[in-house]
């Protein structure tokens, strides 16, 4: 058995499930169903399942029940049981046949205490776990026979492990840092407290009741993660939102008896993503995957997979009414080494190599499988790789054998073809051309030269950018730049920009999802110029918070290095500054780093280290990094960190934690559509 890791720690949790699954209809939900694809396969489960008549269903209203041959059910849940989802349960139930219901979720019972406001005090003294004990009767009574089986369990399906050095947390997908506007909501939601002056004086005390059991939720599944890997954490901090959370788990009390015993240690460094969006919706990352997840469509469900068309490897033509007749492919071949293999090898490769890559993984599966292969060097095509996936198509076995190497492969020829992989170059090179422009003038100029870009929907042709887009490039100028003065000439730039947008906007020809939630308006009929405009208002003032992001900041002020005599100029990731500081040879006190104390021999240290010798807790003291970046990682940040840290202090081993995989399109969502102070956790 190797060391205990992400991968281990989500199997472990789907073991449990799969010794209950025998002969039962199983429900999931959407966060449950990504930690299983990419933990050991939704085959796996159907396997252990073991009856025909029984299937994997969707958690939801109108989820169908159980027939009179379906008489046990598994609900597989990643969300606390209150609410919504009981509601749900009590319906799903009351129409099926039922005898036996195991409910599994990812919650612990001391969090559900939380959520249904019993003191800590109160919660240590409990015997039992009386909130899943009430569930069971309840389960009982749903399915008409108090004598019927009931369990209720909690199994911490935090992750979705995407390879051994890095996990997503996809219940967690919409959880995104605070800006300086959310201080105002707090304030207006508490009038007769002390008013915050900014996003540095918020502690847990202020972040509204959802927010914070969102957090503790999280928390609570780090915490399992923490004990499956054996050790005792000491948190950090770089940014406020991840200051919270960070003390959230120093002090959480489950948390205090297994560090006690644990006998390895880690650093838990969580970072803000709001701190560099730079790196979120950029294009420098040379990174193959990057592209694939950037322009196939998203996997129903999903929020870090995606769908490959696999037509191609039928007798089908290769039209649109026959792409939905074929299952998709997909990324996550948790059950395939081979595939597996490759997969891990394209995440950690230039995009040129990983290319080459799966034309040699192609190449290797034809000759074992005799097929006809014509062998050619040089540079490898899409035509070339397309030929070599061909040979696949009328050899059923060597089609099942090399069934997930050959998703990746057609993943990558749709990447290659695709028109939107030719505009990620006009992308990088605007925003090679931006960096360039930012040094030599003022932030109005960068915004003049955006204006001619901005472009009405008749105007528009393939290279030009679409609003979505043009907000992506708006968001890049805005988070790189950093503070800037604020003038005249930046007020009237502004407010040229904002104009042309709410033009755009008003002449789409239909609105986007993203452009209803950031306009109010389902259609663009509806769409005034007025209401435009105030949508327009409300962007420029997200994306000044954006600019101030760093101004908290005593150390990490700048992603900007700017270009001399023998350099240009260039973004340097604070990912990057941040691993660099806890490996600075000369160990300084981190600035920006924030130590979370546990209760009150950390507090004694402290207080002891200003008068003596006491050494306080440094990140770089442990064998283990985990770094949890929350609001999301791209491939290639996940890439550059594992690569960074052996180089800077080999022997450390580093894991990388997200809340989810970013594409760019996924910023302007986070940031201007997404209620980031009030979760839906469905009550």
């Amino acid at each position: 058995m190797s060391a205990p890791g992400v991968l281990s720690f989500t199997q472990q949790g789907w073991e449990q499930v799969l010794a209950k699954v025998k002969w039962a209809l199983v429900y999931l939900d959407a966060a449950c169903a990504e930690s299983l694809h990419w933990g050991c396969g939704s085959t796996r489960l159907l396997e252990a399942v073991g009856d025909p008549a029984c299937h994997l269903r969707e958690f939801e209203p109108a989820a169908v029940g159980g027939g009179a041959e379906q008489p046990k059910a598994v609900f597989v849940l990643s969300c606390l049981l209150k609410g919504r989802t009981v509601e749900t349960l009590r319906d799903i139930i009351c129409r099926s046949h039922f005898q036996y219901c195991v409910v599994v979720t990812a919650v612990n019972h001391a969090v559900h205490l939380t959520a249904n406001h019993v003191p800590a005090a109160a919660a240590a003294e409990l015997e039992g776990q009386p909130v899943f004990e009430q569930l069971e009767e309840k389960l009982c009574e749903w399915m008409g026979n108090m004598n019927y089986t009931a369990e209720v369990l909690h199994v911490p399906f935090l992750l979705a492990p995407v390879a051994p050095h890095l996990a997503l947390t996809p219940a967690f997908a919409s959880l995104f840092p605070l800006l300086p506007q959310d201080v105002h909501l707090l304030n207006s939601a508490r009038p007769d407290k002390r008013r915050l002056g900014s996003l540095s004086e918020v502690d847990a005390t202020a972040l509204p009741p959802e927010l914070l059991l969102q957090i503790r939720c999280l928390v609570s599944g780090l915490s399992s993660l923490c004990e499956h890997l054996g050790v005792r954490e000491e948190c950090f901090a770089v940014g406020s939102l991840s200051r919270i959370i960070a003390a959230d788990l120093a002090n959480y009390g489950p948390a205090k008896n297994r560090r006690k015993t644990a006998t390895g240690r880690a650093s838990l460094v969580f970072v803000d993503r709001t701190l560099d969006l730079t790196g979120a919706v950029g294009h420098h990352g040379d990174n193959l995957v990057e592209k694939i997840i950037s322009v196939l469509p998203q996997l129903p469900g999903h929020t870090n997979d995606v769908m490959v068309n696999m037509v191609e490897l039928t007798a089908l033509q290769n039209e649109e009414k026959n792409q939905s007749m074929v299952a998709p492919g997909c990324l996550a071949q948790s059950n395939d080494p081979a595939a597996r293999a490759l997969w891990e090898a394209l995440l950690s490769t230039k995009h040129k190599e990983a290319v080459m890559e799966v034309r040699r993984h192609l190449v290797e599966a034809a000759s074992r499988e005799n097929l006809p292969i014509k062998m050619s060097m040089g540079r490898a095509t899409p035509g070339q790789l397309m030929s070599y996936i061909q040979l696949f198509k009328n050899n059923v076995k060597a089609l099942v054998n090399h069934c997930g190497l050959l998703q990746l492969g057609l993943a990558t020829v749709q990447t290659l073809k695709h028109p939107q992989t030719a505009k990620w170059d006009n992308f990088l090179a605007f925003e090679r051309l931006l960096l360039q422009s930012i040094g030599e003038s003022t932030m109005s100029v960068v915004l003049n030269q955006l204006l001619p870009m901005i472009k009405p929907l008749d105007q528009r042709t393939n290279d030009d950018y679409s609003p979505e887009e043009l907000l992506i490039l708006l968001i890049y100028i805005y988070s790189v730049s950093g503070e800037f003065t604020v003038d005249k000439n930046l007020g009237e730039a502004e407010e040229k920009v904002k104009k042309a947008l709410a033009q755009v906007f008003c002449e789409e020809s239909e609105l986007s999802p993203l452009l209803q939630k950031i306009t109010g308006c389902d259609s663009s009929i509806k769409l005034t110029f007025h209401k435009s405009k105030i949508a327009a208002d409300e962007l420029f003032a997200s994306l000044r918070d954006i600019a101030g992001a760093r101004n908290l900041m005593k150390q990490f002020k700048s992603v900007y290095v700017p270009g001399n005599h023998t350099h240009q100029a260039s973004y340097k990731p604070l990912l990057k500054q941040v691993v660099e500081e806890i490996f600075n040879p000369e160990r300084p006190d981190p600035v920006d780093i924030e130590h979370m104390s546990s209760g009150l021999t950390d507090l004694l240290k402290t207080g002891f280290s200003m008068f003596m010798k006491v050494s306080r807790p440094h990140p770089s003291d442990h064998p283990l990094l985990i770094l949890f970046v929350v609001g999301g990682v791209t491939v290639s940040e996940a890439k550059m960190i594992k690569d960074l840290v052996p180089s800077l202090q080999p022997g450390t081993q580093v894991i990388v934690l997200s809340t989810r995989l970013l594409k760019p399109l996924n910023i302007p969502e986070l940031l201007f559509a997404t209620d980031r102070l009030h979760p839906d956790l469905g009550f």
